[in-house]
């Protein structure tokens, strides 16, 4: 047979037996393919599938809150986009304004009523950071870690300049200086020891100090709205450690002292116990302490009035490229009261309508303003150029607080609230402080309106500006809604609601220290602003008749972290402001994590410090606290001095 006919006839088979071999692949009719995932389930299997549960409807308030808030929380994002799209929010800035609209559109957007923005003031001056560099270029290049303080001016485009180490270690040393320092770059004070950190930067409260906050007494009188850092710090925290881990004063000016940003002030020292607060602002200061804010005042005044072109000061604290950096100094002012002197009758701020010129001034890190140091001290002439871009914004005064709520029923006309600031320093983004307790705030109204509570009372948010200078935002509307405390303290530092010659920013009145309508009926009002740590319990502000109310609602999140309540005061943030008039008002005990060592008014407080669970169970606790006191046949008690007196 020949090839080619061999060939076709294999072709021709070929095609007609493979349809055969698929067919013969097919099940039988009727039969369904055997496959494992169509095999009929085993006796035991079809047992098991008909004795599933049902899922388990969730009931009760409090569970259902727990369950929206870990499970479905909308936390970072908020906290996300206060941070990185909007950032910084300095108050009196447009970034502020711009989160003071988009909190009061998302509060709208999430169902809340009555969202709007509440004005106070007049504050000042805003202040934008446009552009900035700095570094040394003779006799070598040195980029450096630095950042201008808040309310400096320009430099008008770049300033090349020689270096000058102003060492003066007293009064008399000024003479040698006198002639030398006009036009100069000038390195304001002695540098910082940077000392190895043994003990780790973040950590969380122990049972034994926990122990210590349940164990502490009845706490002393303190003083309303005092400015200073919170009380929710380590207690056990060595003050003398050097680094980020220097932490924050209890016995030693911080860095919201009146003074305490003057070039060549002391650095923080000191630490008392955790949520102590001490009972007169110059009871804080040793008298070693007070000459030394003397002497950096007239450091200051001198440098300006011999014509310094720019201030340099070393960070107080941080190191590894973190430092902390607040407002500008006003040359010769004194904030804080000098022995033999009267205090001032107010503080004069940077950002003040009127306030006087002042010599451009930047914070530079540890590690490289000690270099500078040295290299002066052995013979180098240092050459540096910095440039600093700064916008000011004056054309509206007032700042704003943002406000919205969630209406009540039976009880409509009372009154909870809680809250945090919104605002910010601005070498960071204000994440740690506060986005934080803004957006667990937030977050827990956006729980209660999600879950379709129906609160007996009113539910207000307030979310605050103008903390950092000294609680303005929260003491302003606590006059205007509550009345106004009679602070000498408030008045020195210039809070716009101080005077009796300012108008109350809602209808032009005089403010009065009497009470006001809606002070008989509000409840309570709960803050967060100690960083992104967890809750573990409230400071009770001296006020014992809600231990056992607080008992109760913190035992549904002991498995969380959080049991513990403590006599003790806390200071530093807006509770404050409500506290002061006798109001209930609470901040909640919160681990530390790396707030006071790394974060607090740094370049670090950014977004990538938040410990997203943390604020997830801060949340839930925040919206349960909330839910509870709306919840109450009676408001929260108060304490018995302001029952008495009110």
């Amino acid at each position: 047979m020949p090839i080619r006919f061999k060939k076709l006839l294999w072709i021709a088979l070929s095609g007609s037996l493979l349809p055969l071999a698929l067919r013969a692949q097919e099940p039988p009719p009727g039969k369904p393919a055997s496959n494992e995932a169509t095999k009929p389930a085993t006796k035991e299997a079809a047992k098991a599938e008909a004795k599933a549960e049902p899922v388990r409807v969730l009931t009760d308030p409090i569970d259902r809150i727990k369950d929206e808030g870990l499970n479905r929380s909308q936390l970072m994002a908020t906290l996300s986009y206060l941070t990185d799209v909007i950032g910084p929010r300095l108050t009196g800035s447009p970034n502020l304004k711009r989160a003071n609209e988009w909190t009061c559109q998302t509060l709208t957007k999430w169902g809340l009523a009555n969202a709007h923005l509440a004005a106070w003031g007049p504050f000042g001056k805003g202040w934008t950071l446009k552009r900035f560099s700095a570094q040394v270029i003779e006799p070598q290049c040195i980029p450096l870690i630095a950042f201008p303080k808040a309310w400096s001016p320009s430099t008008d485009g770049a300033l090349a300049a020689q270096v000058v180490y102003f060492d003066a270690k007293s009064e008399a040393d000024f003479a040698k200086f006198q002639g030398k320092v006009k036009g100069a770059i000038v390195l304001t004070g002695p540098p910082r020891e940077v000392s190895a950190g043994f003990e780790p930067l973040a950590n969380r409260r122990t049972d034994k100090e926990l122990l210590d906050l349940a164990d502490a007494g009845e706490p002393s009188p303190s003083r309303f709205g005092m400015r200073g850092q919170p009380g929710n710090r380590n207690p056990n925290q060595d003050p003398n450690r050097g680094g980020p881990r220097d932490c924050a004063p209890g016995g030693g000016p911080d860095a919201n002292s009146p003074g305490a940003n003057a070039p060549g002030a002391p650095a923080p020292a000191g630490g008392g116990p955790a949520g102590a607060q001490p009972s007169s602002r110059r009871n804080r200061f040793s008298p070693e302490m007070r000459a030394q804010m003397e002497l950096a005042r007239k450091k200051m005044k001198f440098l300006a009035d011999e014509g310094a072109a720019l201030l340099v000061d070393c960070s107080t604290r941080g190191d590894g490229g973190t430092l902390f950096v607040q407002d500008a100094s006003i040359p010769g002012a004194a904030g804080f009261p000098v022995p033999g002197q009267a205090p001032p009758a107010r503080r004069v701020s940077p950002w003040d309508k009127n306030a006087p010129k002042i010599p451009p001034q930047i914070v530079v890190a540890k590690e490289h303003y000690n270099r500078l140091v040295r290299m002066i001290e052995q013979g180098e002439k240092l050459k540096m150029v910095v440039d600093i871009a700064a916008q000011f914004h004056d054309d509206d005064l007032m700042a704003y607080n943002t406000i919205a709520e969630i209406p009540g029923s039976d009880l409509k006309d009372e009154v909870v609230m809680l809250g945090g600031h919104l605002d910010s320093w601005h070498s960071g983004t204000g994440a740690t402080d506060n986005a934080a307790g803004v957006s667990v705030a937030m977050e827990a109204v956006r729980i209660l309106k999600a879950l379709d509570l129906k609160p007996r009372r009113t539910i207000r948010i307030g979310l605050w500006t103008g903390k950092e200078q000294g609680l303005f935002g929260s003491r302003a509307y606590v006059a205007q809604h509550f009345g106004k405390a009679n602070d000498s303290m408030a008045a020195m530092m210039g809070t716009p609601e101080a005077s009796s010659e300012k108008k109350d920013a809602s209808n032009g009145k005089p403010s009065s220290s009497e009470p006001k309508p809606e002070y008989a009926k509000f409840s309570a009002y709960f803050n967060l602003d100690n960083g992104t740590g967890k809750i573990r319990g409230v400071y009770m502000q001296g006020n014992e008749a809600v231990r056992p109310i607080f008992r109760k609602w913190l035992q549904p999140f002991r498995e969380l972290g959080a049991s513990t309540l403590t006599l003790n005061n806390t200071g530093g943030t807006d509770h404050q402001s409500f506290d002061g008039v006798g109001l209930p008002g609470f901040q909640f005990i919160q681990d530390e994590i790396h707030y006071n060592t790394r974060t607090h008014h740094s370049n670090q407080d950014v977004y990538d410090q938040i410990q997203a669970d943390d604020m997830k169970q801060a949340a839930v606790i925040l919206a349960s606290f909330v839910y509870n006191t709306a919840m109450r046949d009676e408001k929260l008690p108060r304490k018995a001095e302001s029952r008495g007196s009110r």
